[in-house]
C-alpha cells in the first residue's frame, strides 16, 4: 500500500508540473495580448495625431509666433471636431490665422503712427489691411460657415475662403517685408549714421569750396577801383609837373617828433584816401598837428599822389611815398623778400587751384598773398623809416577812424613797445591759437595761454622799440620760419612773438574788431569806439562786404568826386 501510495505520489509530480507550466503559458499569451493591443492602440493613436495635423499644415505656413501650448490644445480641439466633421478645423485654423495677421496688421499701424513716420502712407496700408481681414470675416458667405453646424459646412465655400486668406496673407508678409526699413531700428540707425556721414561730407566740401570762393573774392580787385586807380594814373601822367615832388626839399614836418605822426600802409587808392579824408574832417583842430605817412607800392604811386593832392585836409601834413623809395628795404635785409624768391612759396601763395588751397581750410586767410606783401610787413620797420621820430600810430587801410585819436599819445606806456587792444576771452584768441607750440622753440619761449592782441590800430614807442631790438628780434623769427613750422604765415604771429612782454593793453573802445568776418558786433559796442576796423575777408569795397556794417565806411567815400563817379564807384 506504502508502495503503491509512494508510486501515486512520484506519478502526480510530473502532472502539477505540466499544470503549472499551462498556467504560465496562459498567463504569457494575455499579456502579451494586452500589451499587442496597447501597441496598437498607440500606433493608431499617434498615426491618427500625424493625420490630423498634417490636415492644416499647408494652411500654417510657419509663423513663428505660434506657441507649443496653443498648438497642442487646437489639435486637441482639431482631433474633437475631425471626430464630428473633418472640415471644422480646417475652418478654425483659416479664421484663427486670419485673426492672427489681422492683429499684426494692426500692430504695425499702431507702432507706424506712434514712430510718426514722415510716410504716412504706411499707416494707411496697415490699417487697409486689418481692414481687409475684418470685411473677409464678415462676409454673409463666410459667416454662414462660422454659424453652421458640424454637419452642414459647405466645402467649396470653405475652399473659396481658405484661397482668399492665404492671398492676404501674402499680401501682407509682402508688406512687412518692403516695410521692414522703416520699423528695423538698427536698419534706422546704420541708415542715418550714413546720412549724416554723407552730410558731413557735403559740409566740409562746401565749407572748402566757400573758402576757396571767399579768398578768390578778397584777392580780386573790383573793377571800379581799377577803373579808379587807372583814372588817376593817366591824370599823374597828363599833368606830372602838378603832382611831382621830384626837386622840392623835403618838408620839415616829415620828421617833426612834436607832431602827431600816422602810418598808413597801402595798395588800395579809395582806403587810403578815405582813411586819411575822414580823420581831416571829423577832427580839424589836431589835423594841423598831425603827419600822415602814407607808402604804397611803385604800381599806385601815382594814383596815390593825385588822390591826395586833389583837396585840402584844414592843414594836416601828408607825405605819399613808394616802398621802393627805402632802399635798405631788399632781399639781402628783408626776410620776407628772401623768402618770395622761393618758388614753392611762390606756388603757396598765388596757384588758384582748389585742391591746394583747401588743404588747410583753419588757416585759409593767410593764403593770401598781402600777406607776404613787404607793405605788409613795413611795420616791422617803422623805427629804420622814420629814424628822427619818437612815437608813432600805425593805421591799417580798413577801418575807420571815429573820435580824437590824439589822447593816445597822452597814454603812458610803461616802457612797452607796443599799445594794443587785446582779443583774448576764455580760451579764445591766445598764442596757441597762433603759433605751433608743438615745436620745441615756441614751447620754451611763450606760453600757449598768453593774451593775443590785434593789429589795424597800434600806438608804438620807437625809442623803446630800438632798445628792445625789436626788428633783430622779428628778423630771428622770420627766418626761422621760412618753411612755416613756427606758425602759418601773416604779421601777427610774428608780431606776436616779436613783441611778447612788451606790449601795452589798451582799452577796448579804442579799436573795436571783426566787422570783416563778424555780423554779430552790436551796434552800441560800434558807436562807443574810436576806431573801427574791417578785418577779415569781407572788406567794405567789396562785394561780399557784411551788409549792415559797410553803411559804416562807404558814408565817407566821396561820391561827389569826378574819377570815382567816372568809375561807377559803389554800385
Amino acid at each position: 500500500m506504502a508502495l503503491n501510495s509512494g508510486r501515486i505520489h512520484r506519478s502526480a509530480a510530473p502532472d502539477r508540473v505540466s499544470g503549472h507550466a499551462l498556467r504560465l503559458t496562459t498567463l504569457s499569451f494575455r499579456s502579451f495580448a494586452g500589451f499587442l493591443t496597447i501597441a496598437v492602440s498607440l500606433f493608431l493613436s499617434v498615426s491618427f495625431l500625424f493625420t490630423a495635423s498634417s490636415a492644416p499644415a499647408d494652411l500654417n505656413f510657419g509663423f513663428p509666433y505660434s506657441f507649443s501650448g496653443t498648438k497642442s490644445a487646437s489639435t486637441r480641439r482639431s482631433i474633437l471636431a475631425l471626430k464630428s466633421d473633418p472640415l471644422r478645423p480646417r475652418l478654425d485654423q483659416l479664421r484663427k490665422q486670419a485673426e492672427d495677421h489681422r492683429g499684426l496688421a494692426l500692430a504695425y499701424a499702431s507702432y507706424a503712427r506712434k514712430l510718426k513716420l514722415e510716410n504716412s502712407k504706411l499707416v494707411r496700408i496697415f490699417a487697409d489691411l486689418s481692414r481687409n481681414y475684418t470685411d473677409l470675416i464678415s462676409k454673409p458667405s463666410y459667416r454662414a460657415l462660422f454659424d453652421a453646424d458640424a454637419n452642414s459646412i459647405d466645402e467649396s465655400a470653405l475652399r473659396r475662403f481658405e484661397k482668399e486668406v492665404k492671398e492676404r496673407i501674402k499680401l501682407t508678409r509682402q508688406v512687412i517685408a518692403e516695410a521692414k526699413e522703416s520699423f528695423d531700428n538698427q536698419l534706422k540707425i546704420h541708415k542715418l549714421k550714413d546720412t549724416i556721414f554723407a552730410l558731413n561730407e557735403q559740409l566740409t566740401k562746401a565749407k572748402k569750396q566757400g573758402a576757396f570762393s571767399s579768398l578768390i573774392a578778397a584777392k580780386s580787385i573790383p573793377k571800379s577801383l581799377h577803373c579808379l586807380a587807372l583814372r588817376l594814373m593817366e591824370e599823374r601822367i597828363a599833368n606830372p609837373e602838378k603832382y611831382s615832388d621830384e626837386g622840392n626839399p623835403p618838408k620839415p614836418e616829415i620828421e617833426d617828433p612834436k607832431l602827431y605822426h600816422y602810418a598808413i600802409f597801402s595798395d588800395n587808392v579809395i582806403a587810403a584816401f578815405r582813411c586819411g579824408k575822414l580823420s581831416c574832417e571829423k577832427h580839424k583842430r589836431a589835423m594841423e598837428a598831425s603827419m600822415f605817412h602814407v607808402v604804397t607800392d611803385k604800381m599806385n604811386l601815382g594814383a596815390m599822389q593825385v588822390m591826395f593832392k586833389m583837396r585840402d585836409y584844414s592843414g594836416a601834413h601828408i607825405e605819399v611815398k613808394a616802398v621802393e623809395d627805402y632802399k635798405f628795404l631788399n632781399s639781402s635785409y628783408v626776410p620776407v623778400l628772401k623768402q618770395l624768391e622761393s618758388a614753392q612759396l611762390q606756388r603757396f601763395y598765388f596757384e588758384n587751384k582748389l585742391e591746394n588751397a583747401t588743404k588747410d581750410t583753419t588757416n585759409m586767410k593767410f593764403r593770401n598773398p598781402k600777406y607776404l606783401s613787404i607793405l605788409n610787413h613795413l611795420r616791422f620797420y617803422l623805427p629804420e623809416m622814420y629814424p628822427k621820430l619818437h612815437k608813432i600810430l600805425f593805421l591799417d587801410d580798413d577801418i575807420v577812424v571815429q573820435r580824437d585819436l590824439t589822447g593816445l599819445w597822452k597814454i603812458d606806456m610803461d616802457g612797452k613797445v607796443n599799445g594794443a587792444v587785446e582779443t583774448c576771452f576764455g580760451s579764445f584768441h591766445r598764442y596757441a591759437q597762433y603759433m605751433n607750440f608743438s615745436h620745441p622753440l615756441i614751447k620754451a619761449k611763450f606760453s600757449p595761454k598768453a593774451c593775443a592782441w590785434a593789429y589795424g590800430m597800434n600806438f608804438f614807442d620807437l625809442d623803446a622799440w630800438r632798445r628792445e631790438k625789436c626788428t633783430e628780434e622779428y628778423h630771428y623769427w622770420q627766418n626761422l620760419n621760412e618753411n612755416r613750422t613756427l606758425w602759418k604765415l601773416g604779421t601777427l604771429p610774428p608780431g606776436l612773438i616779436t613783441y611778447y612782454s612788451t606790449t601795452k593793453p589798451l582799452d577796448k573802445s579804442w579799436h573795436v574788431l571783426g566787422l570783416g568776418y563778424n555780423p554779430s558786433i552790436s551796434m552800441d559796442e560800434i558807436k562807443n569806439a574810436a576806431v573801427i576796423h574791417f578785418n577779415g575777408n569781407m572788406k567794405p569795397w567789396l562785394d561780399i562786404a557784411i551788409t549792415q556794417f559797410r553803411p559804416l565806411w562807404t558814408k565817407y567815400v566821396d561820391y561827389e568826386n569826378e574819377y570815382v563817379q567816372a568809375c561807377n564807384f559803389g554800385l
